[in-house]
């Protein structure tokens, strides 16, 4: 039997060819492009820059450090993966017999230049052109095939020259990491500045220093019949005329910034005792106010981030890849653009669907249009916003996409109809009330805002990070119709003790809003900047809030004392200016290279510093003093406490180690001193096993709690002349002459169950554990013993080589052979009444099967029974929720499969001679 390779065949005569970089794309212009086409994808990139492993010998000597030769124009050497010499050989099957080749990636840096490599790689002999289009609609993809244009290589050169500064900043920096750190760590020219924007916001955590602060709140009533409730909240102000404290009139420091009144506990609850026997407070002040506001923009790649993040706890990897699903579906524009702008059928789609929901005065009487600041060619040329010359409502598409994929775009469309929208309009009033208390002149103010017109809140309203400083929830109440000189009733005064607080840590959202504000990426790699900081381990999540490690503390201090300029955020910033430049054709991508490499007359170039670093001194790198009391030390395991003996100062210090979910600004001096003082875990004597006469001890190791036999100390004696203890050794037994030296048994171990805690084990628990395996019984038909005990993936049985998983780790203890006997008797695959999954959810919006938690040979994962995703180091598995577990899958799935390894050719050696 002979088997045939499944081939494209070549196009029919007179036939085009279309290349596409997706196969969702791919089938979705097929259909509106009709028989005259052929559409094909090229699956992403088909061709990048080589490993070392992939140069030919020849080659070696020019680009064998980089795969790209430096001293000669800064050639690049590109060698085509192993999907991508399967794609090219299909595409170059299907290009015979066209008569032309259409290039229809997507309109960026990276499409542009994935065009260029299908252009070189495949060498047509036909007529080639560049089609390209903002929504995959019938209309703009048939408007796009007949406005095509010519390749352009400016994009090209800037996406070429991003690549090689990436690999030559990776790779000359990342080695210096690896021997100064942490083997693994690795710097990026863009996710080396993330870091360290996380970190800096760390480090003014650290150094900040709380104020504390008084103030009185209190409820204010107008004196109206019984049975009318028109109380409002209000809060003291100014005391004899002198502003009271807030918030923000602190530093960072805790200092004042201006002179204001601080009152203590004291006088502040002496005061509300006054202003409560008073009971009464005069109006003496009432301002009212018009305001309005307007729509923000339609949604940008970063702001369709950031608003996803706040409002639908998306990652920034998350929504792209919905967004992307959106946009190859036909539901979306293109999703990596900066651009604010509509087009004008956009325009009108939005104010029609505004008037039909809202009424004619939901819109303004002309067309609204944003300002587009970016000065990027890259981009596409359209805000992110629903496809179509007529936008389609959720309702209208909820049963054609998916959980994620309906809520972002419903995100999508409602912020693309409010942009078109009205202002809102609203009225702000503030009263200022004094009371006379204990001879002070006590004032209160309050204010509240009432809409008199809701305009494009009526579909959307734009969601909000964090804010630091004092929160008035006051502005949101409704006041009561009041004048001057009227008397309020004053109930429910009560002081109120305050604590300023430090800047909020990153999220995601407001991380990926620093990074466009200073300029450092761009929007379509602000969710891959983030991944990696999050797989590399420099940053963990602490519910949405982005917590930086003890790594990241030395990666940063590295690079911030040896390559300063390579993290500096202005740097960054001018090198994203400078491949726009190059974008837009005004910079030479050579010259601009070789100055960034070598150097120039203002500047050290990147090769320079690298060969002139000097001597680093590591252990000062991996250090971090906590005040006074220790000092951090990062090491090959982690990070722990050094703490020197102060009456022995040349012995060797004293290690402690710091809890994982301990955040670095929460280790205060004071919080080290706890560590330091707390009895050591793992210490405790629990007793003696009678078998044996061996103490057993509960311990803390590297690896988790654990019991452990040891011996009983030796006995001890008085020594008569000098009155000191002294431990009586045993004599050792007579050595026989030529005898082996005897190695000493290792100690019985035994490590803890989950369930069981260092604090709370005793004895009788340890000599069990001690005693494991367990032998249950002997398996009557085989004769084997049945043993139980735990191990990696938990606690099982086993007879001879056949295991089976138990369901709880206490069955270790209590299983009988009966018991035993009956899960043997059971089929050792599909259902036993229970699942191994550790969690359980809801089925998957995609593939529609339900999604289990499970433990696996490289640590927990999440799977859908067609998709496996690996919990990211340093998330607690335990923890990921149903929109975790979603997002994990998504992100693998945009991943596609994993590459195989080449398959290794088997010689046939030949036989050695005979001597």
């Amino acid at each position: 039997m002979v088997c045939v390779e499944e081939r494209t065949p070549p196009l029919a005569e007179g036939k085009k060819l279309v290349i596409v970089e997706s196969p969702t794309k791919m089938k979705s212009i097929q259909g509106y492009l009709g028989d005259g086409y052929e559409v094909l994808s090229s699956v992403g990139h088909i061709r990048d820059l080589a490993d070392k492993k992939s140069i030919p010998a020849d080659k070696k000597e020019a680009y064998g450090k980089y795969s790209i030769d430096i001293d000669n124009g800064f050639d690049p050497y590109y060698v085509e993966s192993e999907r991508g010499k399967k794609t090219v050989a299909e595409l170059k099957r299907a290009l015979k017999g066209a008569d032309e080749l259409l290039l229809a990636t997507d309109e960026d840096r990276e499409g542009e230049a994935i065009a260029w490599h299908l252009l070189q790689t495949l060498k047509p002999k036909v007529p080639v052109k560049r089609m390209v289009f903002h929504e995959i609609t019938k209309d703009a993809i048939q408007a796009a095939v007949g406005n095509t244009r010519e390749l352009d290589l400016a994009l090209v050169d800037a996406q070429e020259t991003r690549r090689i500064l990436d690999r030559l900043y990776g790779w000359d920096v990342s080695p210096v990491l690896w021997y100064k750190v942490q083997q693994g760590t690795s710097a990026g020219r863009v996710q080396s500045a993330a870091t360290r924007l996380v970190v800096d916001r760390e480090r003014e955590r650290m150094a900040f220093v709380s104020a504390s602060y008084w103030d009185i709140e209190a409820l204010a009533a107008p004196n109206r019949p019984q049975g009318i409730d028109e109380s409002f909240s209000t809060r003291l102000a100014r005391v004899d005329g002198a502003v009271l404290a807030r918030g923000t009139d602190f530093d960072d420091r805790g200092e004042l910034k201006k002179a204001v009144l601080v009152l203590d506990e004291a006088q502040v609850r002496e005061l509300a005792g006054a202003i409560e026997a008073a009971a009464e407070a005069s109006v003496t002040a009432l301002e009212s106010k018009p305001g309005t506001r307007s729509p923000k923009p339609p949604f940008t790649t970063s702001t369709l981030q950031q608003e996803a993040g706040r409002k639908l706890s998306m990652s920034a990897k998350h929504a792209m890849g919905v967004a992307q699903r959106l946009y190859e579906k036909g539901y979306i524009t293109y999703m990596r653009t900066d651009s604010t702008a509509l087009s004008t059928q956009a325009v009108q789609a939005a104010r029609e669907q505004a008037v039909a929901m809202y009424g004619d005065k939901s819109v303004p009487p002309n067309p609204r249009s944003y300002r587009n600041n970016s000065k990027n060619a890259q981009e596409a040329h359209e805000a992110i916003r629903p496809s179509g010359e007529t936008f389609r409502t959720p309702s209208e598409v909820s049963g054609q996409l998916d959980r994620d994929e309906l809520r972002l775009y419903d995100l999508i469309w409602k912020r693309t109809m409010a942009s078109q929208m009205s202002d809102a309009k609203y009225e702000t009033t503030t009263v200022t009330l004094e009371v006379s208390a204990a001879g002070r002149r006590a004032e209160f103010t309050a204010s509240g805002t009432v809409y008199t017109f809701k305009g494009f809140l009526e579909a959307y309203e734009e969601g909000r990070d964090e804010k630091r400083g004092d929160s008035d929830k006051s502005d949101d109440q409704a006041l009561p119709a009041m004048a001057v000189g009227d008397v309020l009733r004053l109930r429910d005064v009560e002081p109120k003790g305050h604590a300023t607080s430090p800047k909020p840590r990153y999220t995601e959202a407001s991380l990926v809003k620093a990074l466009e504000e200073k300029g450092i990426g761009r929007p379509s790699t602000f969710a891959s900047i983030i991944d990696v900081i999050l797989n590399r381990g420099y940053v963990t999540k602490r519910g949405q809030a982005l917590i930086p490690s003890w790594l990241a503390f030395s990666v940063v201090r590295l690079l911030e004392q040896h390559f300063a300029d390579l993290v500096d955020y202005d740097f960054t910033a001018a090198l994203e200016d400078d491949l726009d430049a190059i974008a837009r054709g005004e910079q030479k991508r050579q010259d601009w290279l070789q100055d960034f490499y070598f150097g120039g007359t203002d500047h050290v170039g990147l090769r320079n510093i690298v060969d002139n670093l000097g001597e680093i001194d590591a252990r000062a790198l991996n250090s971090t003093p906590i005040g006074d009391v220790a000092t951090l030390r990062f090491g090959k395991y982690g990070p722990y406490l050094e703490v020197p003996d102060a009456e022995k100062p040349d012995a060797e210090p004293r290690r402690v180690n710091i809890p994982e979910d301990l955040a670095p600004d929460e280790l205060t001096p004071a919080r080290a001193q706890e560590l330091i003082d707390a009895p050591v875990a793992g210490d405790r004597v629990l007793g003696e096993n009678p078998a044996n006469g061996k103490l057993v001890v509960v311990k803390d190791g590297r690896f988790g709690p654990y019991v452990q036999e040891t011996d009983p100390p030796a006995e001890e004696a008085v020594d008569e002349e000098t009155g000191e203890v002294v431990a009586v050794e045993p004599e050792p037994a007579p050595k026989k002459r030529g005898a082996k030296k005897e190695v000493a048994p290792k100690p019985r171990t035994a490590s803890l169950f989950k369930s069981m805690s260092v604090d709370t084990i005793d004895l009788d628990t340890a000599l069990k554990l001690l005693d494991l395996p367990r032998t249950v019984g002997i398996d009557p038909e085989t004769e084997a013993p049945i043993t139980a005990q735990n191990g990696r993936y938990g606690p099982y049985l086993k007879k001879g080589t056949d295991s089976r998983t138990l369901q709880s780790e206490q069955q270790i203890f209590d299983i009988t052979l009966e018991e035993a006997l009956a899960v043997y008797a059971q089929p050792k695959y599909g259902a036993r009444g229970a699942s191994s999954a550790l969690k359980e959810f809801e089925a998957d919006p995609t593939s529609g099967k339900p999604i289990k938690l499970k433990d696996g040979r490289f640590g927990p994962y999440v799977t859908d029974g067609e998709t496996n995703a690996t919990i990211p180091r340093g998330e607690d598995a335990m923890e990921v929720t149903f929109e975790r577990a979603v997002q994990l899958l998504a992100d693998k799935r945009a991943k596609g499969p994993a590459k195989r390894p080449a398959r290794r050719t088997t010689t046939t050696r030949k036989p050695a001679a005979k001597k």
